[in-house]
């Protein structure tokens, strides 16, 4: 896709990871001033939200972001097959159409992990506090770990038989979008896993601060 910004400014495609941060950055007031008093009008939770529920409208955002970044992948290879551009390392298509995924990114993780954050704070034992909220950072890190095997994995399962995969090196002649459909499709099913298991969670009396 095009880098460049102006006719001399190319920026690199790793930067636009800043989008996720400037998405949390712009959600996390606007969950905590608008969205929390507008459902605690619908709920009567002082939260506006459960944790389980934050948790889980996350989740399902994230299967949202999957979409987004599926959809503009495939109109990216529909304008690569149309003007037969497959050779060309940049097409002229604004490499920021890729900042909205980043957007909804930055808004699951808001939901997701502040509920996470939450959850175990409110939810586990009192001497394991401190412990359980750091196990909302091990999931970031086995996320890490685990889309490093899934990529191996559909690397080595899309290229037998001698073909160029889902992602090869030239990114014109794959299917990057198969890959975030199948992204999409964890997702849902990440979330129906979680939604069997919220389902059947009860939750632990808080006790109250005295004043």
């Amino acid at each position: 896709m095009d880098q460049h910004m102006g006719p001399n400014f190319k920026i690199p495609s790793a930067s636009l990871s800043l989008f996720d941060t400037l998405s949390v950055i712009f959600w996390a007031p606007v969950y905590d001033k608008i969205i929390v008093p507008c459902a605690r009008k619908f709920t009567g939770k002082e939260r506006g939200f459960t944790t389980l529920q934050r948790m889980g409208i996350g989740l399902v955002i994230s299967i949202f972001a999957m979409i987004t970044a599926g959809i503009l992948e495939v109109v990216r290879l529909q304008i690569v097959r149309k003007n037969n551009y497959y050779d060309l390392k940049s097409i002229p298509m604004s490499i920021f159409w890729q900042v909205p995924e980043y957007f909804l990114v930055g808004c699951a993780e808001v939901f997701t992990f502040i509920g996470q954050i939450e959850f175990f704070y409110d939810q586990a034992p009192d001497a394991m506090r401190s412990l359980s909220s750091a196990l909302s950072l091990t999931t970031v890190a086995l996320g890490n770990y685990l889309s490093t095997l899934l990529v191996t994995a559909v690397t080595k399962i899309t290229t037998q038989n001698g073909k160029l995969g889902w992602i090869p090196d030239n990114l014109n002649r794959g299917h990057l979008d198969y890959f975030f459909w199948l992204l999409a499709i964890l997702s849902l099913l990440n979330f129906i896993v979680y939604l069997w298991i919220a389902k059947w969670y009860t939750y632990k009396k808080v006790a109250a601060h005295p004043e």
